[in-house]
């Protein structure tokens, strides 16, 4: 690893650590030629992940975003930052261990949503509404009529 501040190429690890949930390795090293001491992080190259859109058009899996849209739902809810990124790390994991390239938004939304539904029900209506595109009061209803039952059973 070259030192970012001399260039010289002989550096020493003083220090390695898991992070990330072990997904990447945290490295604390030291320049032998002038003492500067950095870190680097270590991981795996992970094959994108393309997410098909319900009008076809494809692009990359992004955690922000659906991670912005989780805060968006809980928004003044009862609802910590750990706990929605928690949601989009568990949907991430599954996705990548399915070993497919593709994945339809669909699919990504009623995954969140099974989630979202145990941590908070009024986050889960309101991003079942944006998501699945409520077109009147009826399809609401119907929604919140689902929740209920799924509740008592």
């Amino acid at each position: 690893m070259k030192c970012p501040t001399c260039h010289n190429n002989s550096t020493r690890v003083l220090d390695s650590r898991p992070v990330d949930e072990g997904r990447s390795i945290r490295r604390r090293r030291e320049c032998e030629a002038c003492s500067y001491r950095f870190t680097t992080f270590e991981k795996v190259e992970e094959i994108p992940l393309i997410v098909v859109k319900k009008e076809g058009t494809r692009e990359e899996f992004n955690r922000e975003k659906l991670l912005r849209g989780l805060i968006k739902a809980c928004e003044k809810r009862p609802v910590a930052l750990q706990q929605l990124e928690d949601i989009v790390s568990e949907v991430e994991k599954e996705l990548r261990s399915q070993g497919v390239s593709e994945v339809k938004s669909e699919n990504i939304g009623e995954m969140v949503m099974d989630r979202l539904a145990k941590v908070d029900e009024v986050a889960y209506v309101r991003f079942a509404s944006v998501y699945r595109q409520f077109k009147d009061i009826n399809v609401f209803i119907d929604e919140l009529k689902d929740l209920i039952k799924k509740e008592q059973s």
